[in-house]
C-alpha cells in the first residue's frame, strides 16, 4: 500500500436531507481519522469550509449528478460558485447523455472550460457505460485538464456485490487516462472493499462508510 487506509478515502455525506449538524459531524469524523477530503453538495460547501481551515483535508463537492445534464453554461456556474465557496476539488458529472450520443467535441469542451476553474476530478458514472465508452470518455478527461477520473455517484448501478465489475472498470480507466488518479466511488463500504479498489488501480476511494472502515483497519494495527 502506498499510503495509510485513511489518505485514500474522501469521507462522504452527499444525503439530500442532510442537516448541518449532520455535515459538522461529517466533518469532525475526516478531522479525527485524518482523511484525504469530505465530500458534499453545493449547498455545504462554505460550511465544511469553515470547519476544515487549519487542516489539510480537501473540500470536496458533488456538482450536477447523477447523470451531469445541466447545460454548459450552469455547469460552469456551479464550478465557480463551490469554488468561490472554498471547494478545493470539483467533484462533476460527464454528460452521461452525451456520452451515450458519442458527442465527444462537447463533452471535451465542457470539460476543459470547467477543468480552468480549480482541480478537477471527473465523475463518468461506469457502471451505466459500456467498456468502448469507458475507454473513450477517459481518454477524453486526460486531455481536459482534469486531475482524476472518478467512477460513479451513489446512483451507482452497480451494486456492492458487483464490486469486481468496477474494478475491471478501474484498470479500463488507469489504461486510456495514464498519469491521472483514479476514484473508486459507489457502494464501498469495508476494508476488503477499499483494498480491492486500491489493488485495481484506485487512488482515492471516495465513501460514507470511512468510519466504520478505520475501525475495521485498526483491528489489525
Amino acid at each position: 500500500m502506498k499510503k495509510p487506509i485513511n489518505k485514500y478515502i474522501d469521507h462522504t455525506n452527499i444525503k439530500l436531507d442532510a442537516k448541518k449538524q449532520d455535515i459538522i459531524k461529517t466533518c469532525d469524523e475526516a478531522k479525527e481519522y485524518g482523511f484525504r477530503g469530505v465530500c458534499i453538495r453545493p449547498k455545504w460547501v462554505k460550511t465544511v469550509s469553515k470547519e476544515l481551515q487549519e487542516t489539510d483535508i480537501n473540500v470536496v463537492v458533488l456538482i450536477d449528478d447523477p447523470i451531469g445534464d445541466s447545460d454548459h453554461k450552469t455547469r460552469v456556474a456551479m464550478c465557480k460558485k463551490a469554488k468561490e465557496d472554498g471547494a478545493n476539488d470539483l467533484d462533476i458529472v460527464v454528460s452521461i447523455p452525451d456520452i451515450k450520443h458519442e458527442r465527444w467535441e462537447k463533452i471535451e469542451k465542457d470539460l476543459k472550460e470547467i477543468c480552468k476553474i480549480g482541480s478537477t476530478k471527473v465523475i463518468i458514472a461506469s457502471g451505466m457505460l459500456t467498456d468502448d465508452e469507458i475507454a473513450k470518455v477517459s481518454a477524453i478527461i486526460k486531455t481536459s485538464g482534469a486531475i482524476c477520473v472518478k467512477t460513479a455517484t451513489e446512483k451507482d448501478p452497480l451494486e456492492n456485490r458487483e464490486l469486481e465489475e468496477k474494478a475491471r472498470h478501474l484498470k479500463i480507466m488507469r489504461k486510456n487516462a495514464p498519469g491521472l488518479l483514479i476514484k473508486a466511488s459507489g457502494k464501498i463500504q469495508t476494508l476488503k472493499d477499499v483494498n480491492k479498489m486500491i489493488k485495481a488501480g484506485a487512488d482515492i476511494i471516495g465513501s460514507s462508510s470511512g468510519v466504520k472502515i478505520m475501525k475495521e483497519a485498526k483491528k489489525y494495527v
